[in-house]
């Protein structure tokens, strides 16, 4: 996530190296008429458990180095912090005046 540079990180470089190798991602956007890239930049380890090094080059020019990165998980990376965040997943919670059942998904009646 750009905080300089734009905030979905159009533009950025990365750069992870794990063992013999190595592999390069650029943040791109767009696709063809009436669809669109996924931001996210995906990363295959093999049987490797993490990455040595994680390279991002921010389109302001801002360069920053991960070191360790585990495999098998998502990763907010903000431009200038020096820390990579897991990535939260889950369903967000359902207020109780909807009147779903909470047990088992169903509306009430």
């Amino acid at each position: 996530m750009g905080n300089k540079s734009n905030r979905d990180a159009l533009g950025a470089r990365l750069k992870l190296c794990g063992g013999e190798l190595s592999q390069i991602r650029e943040v791109a956007g767009g696709g063809s008429y009436l669809s669109h890239s996924d931001l996210r930049a995906h990363f295959g380890l093999g049987r490797a458990t993490s990455a040595e090094i994680l390279e991002v080059w921010w389109p302001s020019g801002v360069h920053q180095v991960f070191r360790n990165v585990g495999a098998d998980k998502f990763y907010v990376i903000e431009e200038g912090k020096n820390q990579l965040q897991p990535q939260k997943f889950g369903r967000p919670p359902v207020p109780p005046q909807l009147g779903v059942n909470r047990e088992n998904g169903d509306f009430a009646s």
